[in-house]
């Protein structure tokens, strides 16, 4: 029986995705539910699954631009490929093998129990299977090293040495460098993004506010609850769900930083969706955690993990990857001091994260050593004032300075106990 693997639908709004790498060669024998392809798309890049086990036969090439719906490879389920029976192995000696004797080496013979961690490829199970052969047969059947083998190679480097080099004509220094270069083709997702930044320069007026932040009391809360947040959840907790909190927080305070522009209107939603951008190997995606606001920091922790994985594994779904009101970047993942990162359209600002570096700071009059972050909000000055953009800012470095904010949805502890 014939199975047609068709295209899917990335999003409603996609008709035509990539074929970005196929994982198997034409022929192969493929498993039920084995990653064949990865498929472009100009928002992410997913992979292609085998519906069913049998033999494949590819009808696109790594470049191509194919319809969504059409039909990528086809799976001939009534050709299975697998291992022929273990048969018994014939044992050889030196003077069977070769007409030269062969000195014997310590564990130059692998037992058959060895063999059983050899992997092969689907094609060559393939051939083994049609010539009635299994791992041993192929392992044993080749051919021993001679002397004269070895020989042929020694002299072999040297004799063409001596025919194409004289001795009056040293190499020359340069000749030592490589001059080459490596050209690909841009992926549809990387295209895309191209286009994005571009655009985001010339049709927003974009600026950046800076701060910093005392990293101190969120690096001990970590510390002093991590063993017991890892027995509560499984997972250790990171930064990054507490600034999603405080963003989230800071959002309702200053909610234009969470507004965006569509034709003469400005829409403010009164939800949190916020994004997360992850650095993947095809490219920036950006998951999103749908009304952060409403979550806390063990709920977002977990989601901001499995997101992230999804994406650099190609598991993201398009919709996982829309609708976002607020971004964060973290560049301090990479080491990074200080950056204006780029706002993600049609959102109107984005939080940029750095490296923790301990500092000299001034304390209540006095010089300390502090954990402290530089923190970046590029905002499109269109619709964001200076007001709310820079209280904003000190709204998120306040929370986490001190988080136990967060449980009083960003107010002051105290102030709520005195009715404040």
């Amino acid at each position: 029986m014939i199975i047609e693997i068709k295209i899917p639908s990335p999003g409603e709004s996609i008709t035509e995705v990539e074929i970005g790498k196929w994982m198997v060669e034409d022929g192969d024998f493929v498993e039920k539910d084995q990653e064949i392809a990865e498929i472009e798309s100009d928002k992410a890049t997913l992979t292609l699954i085998a519906e069913e086990s049998g033999k494949i036969k590819l009808k696109a090439e790594e470049g191509d631009a194919i319809a969504v719906g059409a039909v990528a490879c086809e799976i001939d389920t009534d050709q299975q490929g697998a291992l022929a029976k273990p048969k018994e192995t014939k044992v050889v000696d030196d003077v069977e093998a070769n007409t030269e004797p062969v000195k014997e080496v310590e564990n130059a013979a692998p037992s058959s129990a060895e063999f059983d961690q050899v992997k092969v490829t689907p094609t060559a199970q393939q051939v083994m299977q049609e010539h009635g052969m299994n791992v041993d047969d192929v392992i044993a059947g080749l051919r021993r090293l001679t002397k004269k083998d070895v020989e042929a190679v020694l002299n072999a480097p040297q004799e063409e040495t001596t025919s194409k080099t004289s001795i009056s004509e040293p190499v020359r220094e340069a000749d030592a460098f490589s001059r080459g270069e490596e050209r690909k083709r841009m992926t549809m997702l990387r295209r895309k993004l191209s286009e994005r930044l571009v655009a985001v320069k010339n049709e927003t007026a974009m600026l950046t506010t800076f701060n910093e932040i005392d990293m101190s009391k969120v690096m001990k809360l970590r510390k002093k609850h991590q063993q017991s947040f890892i027995d509560a959840h499984g997972f250790k907790v990171g930064f990054m769900s507490f600034f999603t909190k405080a963003v989230a927080e800071a959002l309702k305070a200053h909610p234009m930083v969470n507004s965006m522009i569509d034709g003469d209107e400005i829409v403010t939603p009164d939800y949190a969706d916020v994004g997360i951008a992850v650095q993947t190997p095809k490219g920036l995606m950006v998951p999103i955690i749908r009304n952060a606001e409403s979550k806390g920091i063990a709920e977002l922790e977990q989601e901001i993990k499995l997101l992230a994985e999804k994406a650099r594994n190609k598991r993201i779904s398009v919709e996982e990857l829309t609708g976002g009101t607020f971004t964060i970047t973290n560049g301090g993942t990479f080491g990074s001091m200080m950056s204006t990162p780029i706002i993600n359209p049609p959102q109107s600002a984005i939080l940029g994260m750095h490296n923790i570096v301990e500092r000299p700071v001034a304390v209540d009059g006095k010089v300390e050593i502090r954990p402290m972050m530089y923190v970046a909000l590029s905002y499109d000055h269109r619709i964001i004032d200076g007001k709310d953009s820079v209280g904003f800012l000190v709204k998120v470095k306040q929370l986490i300075e001190d988080p136990s904010q967060l449980v009083f949805g960003g107010k002051d502890p105290e102030k709520i106990l005195l009715g404040l």
